[in-house]
């Protein structure tokens, strides 16, 4: 009996694994701390996949070398290879995206795919990681129960470039529907919330809506020590 890994830090991934793995085949383990990624580990269960759904640091290259890694990035490579898939689409005006299967190798989402499925981007960003997790561990089910060959990729190469904290600062001259977009894109555990500041006043936004004279958000409003 085979056993597999899976490598994952949020919530959303953790929840799906424990109500979902239980009925696929093999034995299943999961890491949950960076610290527990190691190689030494990883030979003694001798993993026939790594699966990192949502996993937030570079994985060294004797792992990748020595494992199948999977990763699921959230678009179309090469369309779209690189970091915050999910804000630099929605800020480019996506309304759906592929979530890509892929083999890890030492260039950042550049290995062969192994499968995609159509991803919505309707809803704020834990709705849509949420949404995300449910079909990653779908296509986990199926990369273990078919093991289909992973292909390389085609096409124009793309990359997106990691967004910045200071990023989700909400400048005067934004529209509406960026002002929208910006907000309901970081509304997720761990990124850092759209705002605006006034001196050492922050105003942080989330739970945004569409009404019929404009816009509805929660709004968390606090003082720094400093005027960054």
């Amino acid at each position: 009996m085979n056993n597999y890994v899976v490598a994952t830090i949020k919530e959303w991934n953790i929840n799906e694994y424990k109500s979902r793995v239980s009925s696929y085949p093999g034995n299943w383990f999961l890491i949950d701390d960076k610290i527990d990624l190691t190689i030494e580990y990883l030979r003694k269960l001798k993993p026939k996949y790594i699966f990192f759904p949502h996993w937030s640091w570079i994985v060294p290259e004797n792992i990748l070398n020595e494992f199948t890694c999977v990763c699921f990035h959230m678009t179309d490579v090469p369309y779209g290879r690189g970091g915050s898939p999910l804000q630099n689409l929605i800020i480019r005006g996506h309304e759906d995206t592929k979530l890509t299967a892929l083999q890890m190798v030492k260039e950042l989402d550049a290995g062969p795919v192994f499968l995609k499925e159509k991803l919505s981007l309707k809803g704020n960003a834990t709705n849509i990681f949420k949404r995300s997790s449910l079909l990653t561990f779908d296509m986990i089910e199926y990369i273990v129960e078919h093991e289909p060959i992973a292909v390389p990729q085609t096409g124009t190469v793309t990359e997106f470039p990691r967004r910045k904290p200071e990023q989700s600062k909400l400048t005067e001259d934004i529209s509406l529907e960026d002002f929208y977009n910006t907000i309901r894109m970081l509304d997720a555990e761990s990124y850092p919330k759209a705002y605006i500041k006034f001196g050492n006043i922050k105003l942080e936004f989330s739970s945004v809506s569409k009404s019929n004279d404009g816009l509805q958000a929660t709004v968390n409003i606090f003082k720094e020590e400093n005027n960054d």
